[in-house]
């Protein structure tokens, strides 16, 4: 398990605190939507953190190829119709590049400094001349609207319990997930950033902001500074 992460509740959890039986049930949001209006049609996309593949199994509907990477045998166990490669993100080295790299789940706000520039070359290194990285922030909000709750129409409740300051910029967030027949949680640590903060670890790692592809600026179209 990864410091300062932690996960309950049925079925194996991962080093970051996430249940992989959990992950299985949620449903997918509007990620494919906005990757899918922002990139290439059939592009080739590599996915870091991909999970059970949520978001990859729909991507794949939509004509995407996706290689899907995940520190977790046990997460990729359940993707379907992917490329699947074993490896923690900021670890990769394939030798390849893509069309797109996708970034999603607020990766980009590891607790760790060091570990999210690692993550962030990562990003840089794989993606091909003229192609682009898409990542997900976390919303203006999103650590000081707590406690909040949502109801999924799915019938299952998420909570986002606290985000308390833990020193050094970095705050530890508890999430519960409650389903009718079974309860999940997750503590997890997380570096809130301003745009500024944002786009300044994008330079280090030789990225730049092309475009916020929406309106709250949660998801971002990345291309290499060079270009």
């Amino acid at each position: 398990m990864r410091d300062g992460y932690q996960g309950t509740g049925p079925g194996a959890i991962t080093p970051d605190g996430c249940a992989v039986e959990l992950y299985s049930r949620l449903p997918v949001g509007n990620e494919p939507e906005v990757i899918a209006a922002a990139v290439p049609a059939a592009a080739h996309i590599l996915e870091l953190g991909s999970g059970v593949g949520r978001v990859t199994h729909a991507l794949l509907e939509r004509g995407f190829t996706v290689t899907a990477v995940d520190e977790s045998a046990e997460m990729l166990e359940r993707v379907r119709g992917a490329r699947t490669i074993c490896s923690s993100i900021e670890d990769l080295a394939l030798g390849e590049t893509f069309d797109v790299v996708l970034l999603a789940s607020f990766l980009v706000h590891n607790g760790d400094i060091e570990v999210r520039r690692r993550m962030l070359r990562a990003c840089a290194q794989h993606v091909a001349k003229g192609g682009c990285v898409l990542i997900q922030r976390e919303g203006q909000d999103y650590h000081t609207n707590v406690p909040r709750e949502r109801v999924d129409p799915s019938g299952f409740t998420v909570r986002i319990v606290s985000a308390e300051p833990v020193g050094d910029g970095v705050h530890s967030v508890r999430a519960e997930y409650d389903f009718p027949d079974a309860a999940w949680t997750q503590t997890f640590r997380s570096r809130p950033l301003s745009r500024d903060q944002f786009e300044e670890a994008l330079a280090e790692a030789g990225l730049r902001v092309e475009r916020y592809l929406t309106e709250d600026r949660v998801w971002v179209r990345a291309v290499s500074a060079t270009e």
